[in-house]
C-alpha cells in the first residue's frame, strides 16, 4: 500500500512540474522571458503578442536597420536608405536579399504585407498615421522619436526581438570606444567644434540634441560661445537654420565639420554649398584659415542616425584629431 501511495505521489509531482512548465511557456511578461509571446511597451502603447523569437522582421527606419544588423539580425524587409540603390554603401553586403519596402516617410504597406512579417519595427514620428494598418499585418513596435535617440531606440528594438542583453552589449561597446577615444584626445577636447550642413536654400548649424551633437558632447568637446548664445534664444537645441550668409561667422570654431545633403537634389545642394564656401565670410573663418574646416559625409554625420554611422563618425574624429602630423 505504501509503495502505491509513493508511486502516486511521484506521478502527481511530475504532472505538477509539467503543468508549471507549460504555463511558463505560454505566458507573457514585461521582461519578455516567455518562449511563445511577449509583452513590449512602446510609443503606441503595449503589445502583448510579440513572438518570443521573431524570424521575419520588417524595419521602417534607417537607424532601425542599423540597430537590427548590430544585433545580428537581417530583416526580411526594410525601408530604402536615404542615399543608395537601395542601401547605403556600408550596408550593401549585409542587406543582400532584403526587400525594399519604400521610403521611411512613405512605406509600402502592401509590400510589407506580402512579406508576411511576424514583427514590424517603426517610429511614431514617421509612421504614426499607418500604425493601425501595420499592426493589423503583424505585431508592431514603434520608437517615440528619431534625432539623436539611437541608443534608446536600439534598446527598445533589442527588447522587441528578445535580445536585450545583446543590445546592452552593443551600446556598452560603443560607450567604451568613446571613453577610450576621449582619453586619447586629452586636452584636445577643450577645442570648440562646429557642425554645419548645407541644403539648397538652407544652411544649418547642428547643436547638442542632434545626432552628431550628442556624440561630440559625450566626447567632451565644447561649443563656440556664439553658438551657445544663439541657441539660448531658441527652445530647439537641435539645429539653427538660415538662408543668410550673414550667419556664416556664427559657424566658426577651432574645428569645423561641414557636409552637404545629397540624397535628393544633389546638384542644387552642391551648388548652394559652393556659393557659401566660396564667400569671403567663409574664407575668413578661423577654422578655414587654419586648415581645420573638414568636409565629411552627410550620411555618417546626420542622415543615417544609427549605430554603424555613429562608429563611422568616431572614425572621422580619430582621423582629424589624432592623425600623424
Amino acid at each position: 500500500m505504501k509503495k502505491h501511495i509513493s508511486m502516486l505521489f511521484v506521478f502527481l509531482m511530475a504532472v505538477m512540474v509539467l503543468s508549471a512548465c507549460n504555463s511558463s511557456e505560454s505566458s507573457s511578461n514585461s521582461e519578455g522571458s516567455s518562449s511563445k509571446t511577449r509583452t513590449v511597451k512602446h510609443a503606441m502603447g503595449t503589445s502583448d503578442n510579440i513572438p518570443a523569437n521573431p524570424k521575419r522582421i520588417v524595419v521602417l527606419t534607417n537607424e532601425g536597420t542599423e540597430a537590427l544588423l548590430a544585433l545580428g539580425i537581417k530583416p526580411v524587409g526594410a525601408v530604402k536608405s536615404w542615399k543608395g540603390d537601395p542601401w547605403y554603401d556600408y550596408l550593401k553586403d549585409d542587406m543582400k536579399g532584403v526587400k525594399n519596402v519604400g521610403l521611411e516617410t512613405e512605406p509600402n504597406v502592401e509590400a510589407i504585407a506580402e512579406l508576411k512579417p511576424d514583427l514590424i519595427i517603426g517610429n511614431k514620428v514617421r509612421q504614426e498615421k499607418i500604425y493601425d494598418q501595420l499592426n493589423a499585418i503583424a505585431p508592431t513596435v514603434f520608437a517615440e522619436s528619431l534625432a539623436g535617440n539611437w541608443k534608446d531606440n536600439l534598446t527598445l528594438y533589442a527588447n522587441a526581438v528578445n535580445k536585450a542583453d545583446k543590445g546592452k552589449e552593443v551600446i556598452a561597446d560603443f560607450d567604451k570606444r568613446v571613453s577610450d577615444l576621449k582619453n586619447k584626445l586629452g586636452d584636445q577636447t577643450n577645442k570648440t567644434v562646429s557642425v554645419v550642413r548645407f541644403l539648397s536654400g538652407e544652411s544649418r548649424i547642428y547643436y547638442t540634441d542632434s545626432f552628431s551633437g550628442i556624440i561630440l558632447d559625450q566626447l567632451g568637446f565644447k561649443r563656440p560661445e556664439k553658438q551657445v548664445e544663439l541657441f539660448k534664444k531658441q527652445k530647439d537645441q537641435f539645429t539653427f537654420s538660415t538662408d543668410s550668409k550673414e550667419s556664416i561667422p556664427d559657424m566658426d570654431a577651432d574645428v569645423l565639420f561641414y557636409f552637404t545633403y545629397k540624397a535628393d537634389n544633389a546638384k542644387e545642394n552642391e551648388k548652394w554649398t559652393n556659393q557659401w564656401t566660396s564667400s569671403s565670410l567663409w574664407k575668413n573663418l578661423k577654422a578655414v584659415k587654419s586648415g581645420n574646416a573638414h568636409e565629411v559625409d552627410d550620411v555618417v554625420w546626420t542622415t543615417a542616425g544609427g549605430i554603424k554611422a555613429a562608429n563611422y563618425l568616431l572614425d572621422d574624429i580619430e582621423t582629424y584629431f589624432l592623425k600623424t602630423k
